[in-house]
């Protein structure tokens, strides 16, 4: 009797089906002679339009017909249109090459230079992460010079930090401020993967980094919000593309920027509508903590090079506990929450003080001083948070003496905290600060202990050091003391 052969077969490099329906984004192909190109596979579509459409493979509907989500619009495309199997996985230009370009979800420039060479190495979007066993972890403070930050959530090199924010209190910014910061006193590759982000953002961002210096050795690619959800959805997973061939290839130390990462996992919910699988809790996609657990697992550190991840979230409703915003979360070694009321009161950066957390604020890794410093800094605020009702209602005057003082230092602190950026120059006039993290424990352990109790508030607001304060709040007693002679 012969032998039926088990070996795993697929549809050949090459092989052609045919397009059998469209519905938006996602098209279904048939493949009658071949076996199905796997899942995850790249598909070309030859039909006649200039720009290319590919396809990706993300269900086997039966033997011979599978369904595929587009990367680009779909309009114009018809039944009986020919398709072409990859036999593998898309792949994004990668090395040296991608420097300082613009690039989409497939890895074509959109900068208006010159095309890649066909030598150019290329990379599959789709990897493992690096086994556990050989990923490391540092407690490497990675200063930003920001701050709040810097003394209540520092971020660890070769961590994962995530703004999460609702609508308007200033994630972009303080990206984009990070990525300024941190680029030009940073050695190593910058990647900025632009989730369903406006072309508004795009070019403001392109700019701020034409305009410093630091685009000869960032990649920025962008899955741009008026694109299908398909290129939405995978845009992540090109940036990562390009970070691993950095990290495992070229050793180099790789910061990943993403703005926004709630786009992607938006992006997956549309996908997943559009396959026809059932919503799960608040509407979202039934694998949301499959998908988002993919992507950020592969952001990793092995021996020798590190991949450091900051991450803008947006919050839809400023409803923190929405799944998508708790599932990210849990991936994060650092969290910073921005705060509605602290940008309507004109506290920026609009970080909460209170509700932020980074897991490298222990003593055994950023020293006894700075953490204790950033307790009492914590203790000050949450008293004066406790206390807010109360002289709302009554007046500070009728709180005790000790409680007063609280909320006199805790006042100045909310100031201090607050420091102009560089990449607002244009808007706020005033030139931005970046404080060294000496220069931020020196300030707030001097308020604490009382020295700026009879400065004026005002004195300690959007400046750099204490130095600075000291010197406005001597110039308002100067002007005071000219005035009433």
């Amino acid at each position: 009797m012969q032998r039926t052969s088990t070996a795993k077969r697929t549809a050949p490099t090459g092989a052609t089906g045919t397009v059998v329906a469209v519905r938006g984004a996602v098209v279904d192909v048939s493949f009658p002679k071949v076996d199905l190109p796997p899942i995850n596979s790249a598909l070309i579509v030859d039909w006649d339009r200039d720009t290319p459409l590919i396809l990706e493979v993300h269900s086997h509907l039966d033997l011979t017909r599978l369904r595929a989500v587009a990367f680009q619009s779909t309009a114009g495309l018809a039944r009986g249109v020919s398709v072409r199997a990859t036999g593998g996985p898309v792949t994004v230009p990668v090395g040296e090459a991608v420097l300082g370009r613009l690039l989409d979800v497939v890895g074509d420039p959109h900068d208006n230079l010159a095309p890649f060479s066909p030598d150019t190495p290329r990379r599959g979007i789709h990897a493992l992460p690096p086994p556990l066993k050989s990923q490391t972890r540092t407690t490497d403070v990675f200063e930003t010079g920001i701050k709040v930050i810097d003394l209540l959530t520092p971020m660890a090199q070769g961590g994962k930090a995530a703004m999460f924010g609702g609508a308007g209190v200033g994630k972009t910014v303080l990206v984009m401020e990070l990525i300024r910061a941190m680029v030009e006193k940073y050695e190593g590759i910058s990647v900025f993967a632009g989730v369903g982000e406006r072309s508004r953002e795009g070019h403001e961002l392109l700019t701020e980094m034409q305009g410093s210096g630091v685009l000869e050795r960032t990649v920025l690619v962008y899955g741009q919000m008026n694109e299908p959800p398909g290129a939405r959805w995978r845009v992540p997973l090109t940036a990562l593309a390009i970070s691993e061939y950095f990290r495992d290839q070229k050793h180099k130390n790789v910061l990943l920027l993403m703005d926004n990462v709630f786009r992607f996992v938006q992006a997956g919910a549309e996908v997943s509508s559009l396959l026809g699988r059932m919503p799960s809790r608040v509407g979202y996609q039934p694998t949301l903590a499959t998908e988002v657990a993919g992507l950020q697992e592969r952001i990793a550190s092995v021996a020798g090079s590190a991949v450091t991840a900051i991450q803008a979230v947006y919050v839809p409703a400023d409803d923190f506990t929405d799944p998508a915003v708790t599932t990210i979360s849990s991936h994060m070694d650092c969290v910073i929450v921005l705060s509605r009321a602290q940008a309507a009161e004109g506290f920026y950066p609009a970080i909460d003080p209170l509700a932020s957390s980074s897991m490298l604020l222990d003593p055994l890794v950023v020293g006894e001083e700075h953490d204790g410093i950033a307790q009492e800094v914590r203790q000050a605020l949450a008293r004066f948070k406790e206390l807010s009702d109360i002289i709302s209602l009554l007046g500070v005057e009728e709180l005790g003496t000790a409680d007063r003082l609280i909320v006199k230092r805790a006042r100045r602190l909310q100031r201090f905290l607050t420091q102009p950026f560089m990449v607002t120059e244009a808007f706020t006039g005033t030139p931005g600060k970046s404080v060294p993290l000496a220069e931020t424990l020196g300030g707030c352990r001097a308020i604490l202990d009382g020295e700026a109790d009879d400065w004026a508030e005002s004195s300690l607001y959007m400046v750099g050091t204490l130095d600075e304060a000291r010197q406005k709040e001597a110039a308002a007693k100067t002007r005071t003391t000219g005035a009433a002679a």
